[in-house]
């Protein structure tokens, strides 16, 4: 017997055909035609792209967090380095990508390592701007964890500045959010910024 389908992926199923029709109407606005054989299944595999790489926002940061809390006496800098980083910037729908580093010290409890590089999925995999991005992880890490201080630095390359625009290759946008203890000693912000351009071993 098989299962009935919800009223809601329905409209999941709904949307994303309309999804399909109109990135069939735009290949054809840019002068294409969408049904010669490399392009009659595009619509249907950049909707599908389009759905995982805005995935985040059918996902609750803060629920992926709360069932990883322990108690631990432990009060030094935890640090998750060189988190693989994809968005695509809300302007031009555009990719950007690099590496989140992120750090906090606890203040009781600690999370379970995995989770952390899942908030930067959370946010990440949705239209985004770096800066926003950077701000958001590290709210959400320190309103989950009440820790002393949150740190998070964004470091990516955006296709909006290579492929157009002003059209600069090397160029790399960094940005950083210093909540706690981090914002306050500079002694620790120094730390953390040290540690992370520290080689792997």
């Amino acid at each position: 017997m098989s299962e009935k389908i919800t009223e809601t992926e329905i409209e999941s199923l709904s949307g994303m055909l309309d999804v399909e029709r109109m990135i069939g109407k735009l290949i054809e606005a840019l002068g294409e035609n969408p049904m010669r054989d490399g392009l009659r299944e595009t619509p249907r595999r950049m909707t599908e792209s389009l759905r995982f790489l805005t995935s985040g926002y059918r996902i609750d940061p803060m629920a992926l967090v709360r069932p990883a809390l322990f108690d631990v006496t432990y009060n030094e800098m935890v640090i998750v380095k060189d988190i693989e980083l994809f968005s695509l910037c809300e302007h031009h729908l555009l990719p950007f990508f690099g590496k989140c580093h992120v750090a906090y010290i606890p203040d009781g409890k600690v999370v379970g390592l995995s989770k952390i590089p899942r908030v930067v999925d959370a946010f990440s995999r949705r239209l985004q701007i770096q800066e926003r991005l950077t701000v958001q992880i590290a709210e959400t890490i320190n309103e989950a964890i009440h820790p002393k201080g949150v740190a998070v630095v964004v470091e990516a390359v955006h296709l909006c500045i290579i492929m157009r625009g002003v059209e600069k290759q090397n160029s790399v946008a960094v940005t950083s959010s210093m909540l706690g203890t981090f914002k306050d000693h500079i002694e620790t912000r120094n730390e953390f910024l040290s540690l992370i351009r520290r080689p792997r071993p």
